[in-house]
């Protein structure tokens, strides 16, 4: 019996989940999708990327990911709001829970993206064609936002589905559909195909689906090496990955921060790295995970992004080690220019706990440094996150403690809200 998987994903979800959010609960009377506006960050900052857009903004050219001041330039008219992360998981988590009233299978993608298997759903459901109008309808009713469907036979077709023509729409993407509703498309619509990717496809004379499809899968191999024989199978509509219900743990905890000023002095950038170890480390040992490779990554003001890794001793979560191991790393790396991006990763992560080599010329206490980890972490867990800090952040105006990622609430702040919540019924509301 052919599969049946659906993919879902909200119309301009951060933008659509704020104007629901104005009207519906604070009795506002224009929807943000109805003018020109975007989901962005501050613009005194240059930290601010367009997060979402309505429809109207992009008619000026905004896109999604651009520079906020790019999007300010192109629309000078632009309304621009801030993002509200938290009130973002809330409805994604009713999105979710609405899809999983019609199948178990039910993968969350990202937080705005689901699919859905619903094989064999044709006796509960009826026709998956008609019944995925209605559950699009239900959802604009019920959670007042719009989402795209897209029909298939597996995951990776579906989601090509669901991306073509935009908002609220409903597309079918079946293997027999492939020739006539794909392979006319751009090789750079295809999901999996960056520009890099595009620009070697491009000197083999490869330009849309159809031609990659067509393509010899060794000669793809040869130049793309597997991702070359992947992409052609996308591109001929082969995909046997599975709905996953349960997700997968992490593979990798990474943080990074756009700076709101050039950064040009080795002290500044190494107090921002800090800042983002904290974050990172304190992310692993919350999810009882050790590290066993550590990279940095810079973005310099021309916008080119260099990296560089480095296996561990032994695998670890301690914030002073992984420190240690990321200033090495940038004196390696950095070559003086004004930075105005820091990341920091890790990746190879396990619950495994491998015993250290020793050594006679490492003298640290590395289980004196986990139990320091670990009572900043319930300090942190009670209080918040600036309740206890290094004492270099104190009075530091430019880098702040655990940076990166989305802010987070205080704990007084929280109280006040969960009041505030509790007075306009909130919990009906998300």
């Amino acid at each position: 019996m052919e599969k049946v998987i659906f993919h879902i994903d909200v119309n301009s979800a951060f933008l659509s989940w704020e104007a629901v959010y104005r009207l519906k609960e604070q009795g506002g009377t224009v929807d943000l999708r109805e003018i020109p506006c975007a989901v962005g960050g501050d613009k005194s900052k240059r930290r601010g990327i367009i997060l979402a857009k309505s429809i109207s903004a992009k008619a000026y050219g905004v896109k999604t990911g651009e520079p906020l001041t790019d999007a300010l330039k192109k629309c000078p008219g632009l309304t621009v709001i801030p993002a509200h992360h938290g009130m973002y998981k809330e409805y994604s988590k009713k999105f979710i829970e609405l899809l999983r009233e019609y199948t178990p299978d039910v993968e969350q993608y990202s937080i705005d993206e689901a699919f859905m298997d619903m094989s064999g759903m044709e006796k509960l459901t009826g026709d998956p064609c008609a019944f995925v109008h209605k559950l699009k309808n239900r959802i604009s009713r019920e959670l007042g936002f719009t989402v795209n469907i897209g029909i298939s036979s597996n995951k990776y077709l579906a989601k090509m589905a669901s991306d073509f023509e935009k908002p609220d729409r409903v597309h079918t993407l079946f293997p027999s559909e492939i020739p006539e509703k794909m392979w006319c498309l751009p090789v750079s619509e295809m999901l999996f195909v960056g520009k890099s990717t595009e620009k070697e496809l491009r000197k083999l004379g490869i330009y849309t689906i159809g031609d990659l499809a067509k393509t010899d899968v060794e000669i793809l191999k040869h130049h793309l090496k597997k991702h070359g024989e992947a992409i052609w199978k996308f591109a001929n509509g082969q995909d046997s990955s599975l709905v996953e219900s349960v997700p997968e743990g992490n593979k990798g905890y990474g943080n990074s921060t756009t700076i709101a000023f050039d950064v040009t002095d080795e002290d500044t950038a190494k107090m921002v790295l800090l800042s983002l170890c904290e974050t990172v480390a304190s992310r692993l040992r919350k999810d009882g995970q050790r590290a066993e490779v550590v990279s940095v990554a810079i973005k310099n003001f021309e916008l080119k992004t260099v990296s560089h890794q480095q296996v561990m001793p032994a695998p670890t979560n301690i914030t002073g080690e992984i420190y240690h191991t990321v200033c090495r790393l940038f004196d390696e790396l950095w070559d003086e220019s004004p930075i105005r991006l820091l990341g920091v990763y890790t990746s190879k992560v396990s619950r495994e706990e491998k015993g250290r080599q020793m050594s006679l010329f490492d003298h640290t206490d590395y289980e004196k440094m986990e139990k320091l980890d670990h009572a900043v972490d319930e300090i942190r867990k009670k209080f918040g996150s600036d309740a206890i800090m290094r004492a270099s952040f104190l009075d530091n105006r430019k880098v702040k403690n655990m940076a990166g990622g989305h802010p987070q609430t205080k704990p007084e702040q929280k109280k006040e809200e969960n009041k505030n919540q509790q007075n306009k019924n909130w919990e009906e509301l998300c």
